[in-house]
């Protein structure tokens, strides 16, 4: 089974650098003027799921609460010190999470969108 997580946004451009040049996924695809939307895949040729990101003249009104987030899972302990080390390297900020887990299991942010992101190690999931 696939699986894509589809999100609208007010800015494609800001997006793609983010989960792109900062979060080191791939750009796969992506579309202009499809019923007047434009839009992204963003993920990794090897994985079964990918993030969709849409643009249109309507522009966003996110409602999600501090406890909805993507958690991110490096596969090494040295991609998970890299990929924080390059969040914090762009001024991204890291702030505490509601549910004490992942303040002791990870380290959280927001995206361009103020979604927020856990990286959290693998040895996380176990």
């Amino acid at each position: 089974m696939m699986l894509r997580v589809a999100r609208h946004t007010n800015n494609l451009e800001t997006i793609e650098n983010f989960y792109v040049n900062i979060l080191g996924f791939e750009r796969l695809g992506g579309f202009q003027n499809h019923n007047n939307y434009d839009g992204l895949f963003i993920g990794k040729p090897d994985l079964d799921w990918y993030f969709e990101f849409t643009q249109s003249k309507t522009k966003t009104d996110h409602k999600f609460d501090e406890d909805d987030i993507i958690v991110l899972y490096p596969k090494t302990i040295l991609k998970y010190n890299t990929l924080i080390k390059k969040v914090v390297n762009n001024n991204i900020s890291i702030i505490p999470a509601i549910n004490p887990y992942w303040n002791e299991n990870g380290k959280m942010f927001m995206d361009p969108d103020g979604y927020r992101i856990v990286i959290s190690p693998l040895k996380a999931l176990n």
